[in-house]
């Protein structure tokens, strides 16, 4: 054995005793998996353990830590507020051991572990979801667990990975990596502009039915020559409150009124004329970007890189609503 191989040998048998004698990754990896799939004897399998063996693994990290982390009863398992609590810093131990051994150009190349993604349904219909199969050919050892509503989840409660967030990055809780630019339009369907008029300047949209994204607030609008006004559902009439972005955009191709929206949930819609961009001459005063994000806390293991660089690349390079046309 060459003197290089020895020295790597001697310092990764030091790294992974230190770890041992720290705690027993391989048992911290089985609660992180349990936490997961809520079932001790699959977490095990999926670690090449007998149930016996996981059950009496999890019993003595337990014991170890001297907390209840997981409930267990004849019919499911739980995890416990101990349990949450540990479950982050759980993972952050095994990402620093993972990056560790990585660091020496040691352990699996591949990518392993299941992510667990929080994004706004809209967005993820039309853009994630068709790139999934690519994703997972790509990465066999990634299970994805997707959570998609256009209610924004906790993060750090809710124990994410990552998150899609149409917004202004404002928690100082996590971090984030820009996918793309949000630029917003207004816009009603040629059925409601034949029977209400069009809307030429700001302050004619309070004549109008205006419909509202739940706790939407007012927004400015911003024209040339220094002309300002503002899309305020709460200033005029507003029958339909939405909390849904895809039902918001079908309601408004239906004729029910008009609506603020975002470029990429309507630029098809306004190139085949199903839905008309209003006072386009005006820009409306918002600072929201798709984001990615995660909470800061956390240690940014290899799946969760690889899939911010998968949809980086796949969308945020060139987005398809990029070359919008304006009018």
């Amino acid at each position: 054995m060459s003197l290089e191989k020895l020295y790597k040998q001697e310092k990764t048998e030091f790294i992974i005793l230190i770890l041992d004698i720290i705690m027993d990754t391989q048992s911290l990896r089985l609660f992180v998996l349990a936490a997961e799939k809520l079932n001790i004897s699959a977490a095990g399998r999926a670690l090449g353990m007998p149930p016996a063996v996981a059950s009496s693994r999890l019993a003595k990290l337990e014991q170890a830590l001297g907390a209840d982390l997981l409930h267990r009863s004849t019919r499911k398992v739980a995890v416990s507020l101990e349990g949450s609590e540990f479950l982050p810093y759980a993972k952050e131990m095994l990402a620093q051991e993972d990056a560790a051994m990585a660091a020496l150009g040691l352990g699996s190349n591949r990518v392993t572990g299941t992510l667990r993604f929080a994004a706004s349904s809209t967005f993820s219909q039309l853009y994630v979801i068709p790139l999934l199969p690519e994703f997972l050919d790509l990465h066999p050892g990634v299970n994805l667990d997707l959570r998609l509503s256009d209610t924004a989840f906790d993060l750090i409660d809710g124990s994410f990975d990552l998150a899609l967030r149409n917004t202004v990055l404002e928690d100082s809780s996590l971090k984030g990596r820009k996918l793309a630019d949000d630029r917003r339009v207004l816009c009603a369907s040629p059925s409601y502009l034949a029977e209400h008029g069009t809307p030429l300047l700001p302050e004619d949209l309070k004549n109008h039915n205006l419909l509202a994204f739940k706790n939407q607030s007012a927004k400015g609008l911003v024209g040339p020559d220094g002309k300002t006004g503002s899309y305020d559902p709460r200033s005029a009439s507003c029958r339909l409150v939405i909390d849904d972005g895809l039902s918001q955009k079908l309601a408004t191709i239906a004729g029910a009124g008009i609506s603020q929206n975002s470029l990429w949930s309507v630029h098809r819609e306004i190139e085949d004329g199903s839905l008309v961009h209003l006072l386009p001459d005006y820009e409306l005063d918002d600072q929201s970007a798709l984001w990615l994000v995660y909470p800061k806390s956390n240690v940014l293991t290899a799946k969760v890189r690889v899939f911010i660089d998968f949809l980086i690349e796949k969308i945020g390079r060139t987005p398809p609503w990029a070359n919008a046309p304006k009018n």
